[in-house]
């Protein structure tokens, strides 16, 4: 019997083009690589950064046996270094005034606390995670007296202290940054690897990425995306679940908004009000009600709002990892009537799907042979009209300073599976906006996350506002979690 085997072809895949990002206001520094960037153009806020934060300030909190340490990490950061590993990506790191244009300076003697070497002389009758609690309460407190003669605290946590770190109900690193959230004081925690980590261009890199955000800076923003319509905004969502002193769970739901370029990245931490639904799945998949839905989304297009004029966005993409339930799609139409363009797109990555990139065989036996890379990073292939595969990791040669570039070098990538619940228009589209939004993770010096900014941001604060139900349930700047 013969087979028809056109019945079970595949549809034809598509190629995005790597995203540029930009590095000034006009979008015509671009580049696809954020350090590669950098090294050309200067930072995307470079030209106006130094009229309110002329010199970066550092305050410092940790115990005594680590200042030196602590004094020298920052020397690292002031000084030039050349790429050790990844050389395929990474450029030499000038030092951070030449990349940020703005020096790297210690705060004034006040915004400098030295906690004893041992934990026990803070609180000596109470457990160890509640001793360093205190010691970090205390130390932000005071902090907060001199908040205007710093930008950024370094928090040293050391490894002496790492039983200290974790109890039940208790993160050291959450409690931290939701100590620094509610005074309004970045922080940036400090752990003993990064006195002893060999690559030193890619420790500059990282740290100072980040210290340059948390001050205020903007490191780089998207470039136009074609096909993307003008003035589209979009919206993180994730779910946490905590636990009440009665014991009644409650869903926590941070929402992150951000403007059609990445940036305006701003939290909404609310927490629902409704009976949450107590069926055996809820807690692998929990979901809000319809009213609290429409009220998370009222309130984060009011963030966008107070943003741009009281504008509200033409076009607005919502992006969760989970699948949309019926009342959330209603409360996110509810909330947003007088938008005409509303998408609803589920961001899976459990797809089972993986793939080979074949290349032309010009010798004898098979017409192709396996590549010696990975597809290609925006590799997209549509199953439906609602749902499409698209590779976010993969080789990505425009970001290269070499020929190719497969970020972490190891494994067969998988794709993420977009399912879109409400909304229309090229899934192409819809695939494109997310691989770009990979690349706005302002809090590493990587070319991409497996996962767009929205649902990765989304997902910090989420965990954050779980582990400390102290943190009130207010907007915050996203550079108070990094």
């Amino acid at each position: 019997m013969s087979v028809d085997y056109t019945k079970s072809k595949l549809p034809p895949f598509s190629l995005l083009g790597e995203p540029d990002l930009s590095f000034d206001t006009d979008d015509t520094k671009l580049d696809a690589s954020p350090l590669r960037g950098l090294v050309r153009f200067g930072p995307h806020s470079g030209d106006v950064f130094p009229n309110f934060t002329p010199a970066v300030r550092l305050a410092t909190m940790g115990p005594q046996s680590g200042w030196t340490k602590m004094r020298t990490l920052v020397g690292t950061l002031r000084s030039h270094h050349a790429a050790a590993d990844r050389k395929d990506y990474v450029p030499a790191f000038g030092g951070f005034e030449k990349v940020f244009g703005v020096p790297l300076v210690a705060a004034d003697k006040n915004a400098h606390i030295k906690w004893k070497d041992e934990l026990n002389a803070v609180a000596p009758e109470q457990p160890a995670h509640l001793q360093l609690l205190q010691a970090l309460r205390e130390g932000m407190d005071q902090l907060s007296i001199v908040r205007d003669q710093f930008d950024v605290v370094l928090v040293h946590l050391p490894d002496m202290w790492q039983t200290a770190f974790f109890a039940a109900g208790f993160n050291a690193h959450d409690e931290l940054k939701a100590l620094g959230a509610a005074r309004g004081i970045p922080t940036q925690v400090i752990n003993d690897r990064s006195f002893t980590f060999n690559y030193k261009a890619s420790l500059a890199w990282r740290l100072s990425i980040a210290l340059y955000v948390k001050a205020g800076g903007v490191p780089w923003k998207l470039g136009p995306l074609k096909g993307v319509p003008q003035h589209t905004a979009y919206i993180g969502l994730a779910y946490s679940l905590r636990n009440s002193e009665e014991g009644t769970k409650f869903v926590t739901c941070c929402s992150q908004v951000f403007d059609a370029d990445g940036s305006g990245m701003q939290f909404v931490a609310f927490e629902a009000r409704d009976p949450i639904d107590e069926s055996p799945g809820f807690r692998r998949n929990p979901f809000l009600s319809r009213s609290d839905m429409r009220a998370v989304m009222a309130r984060s297009l009011n963030l966008y709002q107070s943003r741009n004029g009281g504008a509200l966005p033409r076009r607005l993409v919502v992006h969760k990892t989970t699948s949309f339930k019926d009342g959330e799609v209603k409360g996110t139409l509810d909330a947003t009537a007088a938008i005409p363009e509303v998408e609803c797109v589920e961001i899976n990555r459990s797809s089972p799907w993986r793939s080979v990139w074949l290349t032309e065989n010009k010798g004898r036996g098979p017409r192709s042979r396996p590549d010696g890379y990975p597809v290609p990073r925006g590799t997209t292939l549509i199953q439906s009209g609602q749902s499409a595969l698209v590779w976010v990791a993969g080789n990505a040669p425009e970001a290269s300073l070499e020929r190719n570039y497969y970020q972490g070098k190891k494994s067969i990538p998988k794709p993420l599976k977009l399912i879109r619940h409400t909304g229309s228009g090229p899934l192409e589209c819809t695939a494109l906006e997310a691989l770009a939004l990979t690349k706005m993770d302002w809090n590493n010096d990587a070319l991409y996350d497996l996962v767009p900014v929205t649902i990765r941001y989304s997902q910090t604060l989420a965990q954050t506002i779980a582990n400390v139900p102290s943190l009130p349930g207010r907007e915050y700047p996203y550079r108070l979690f990094m």
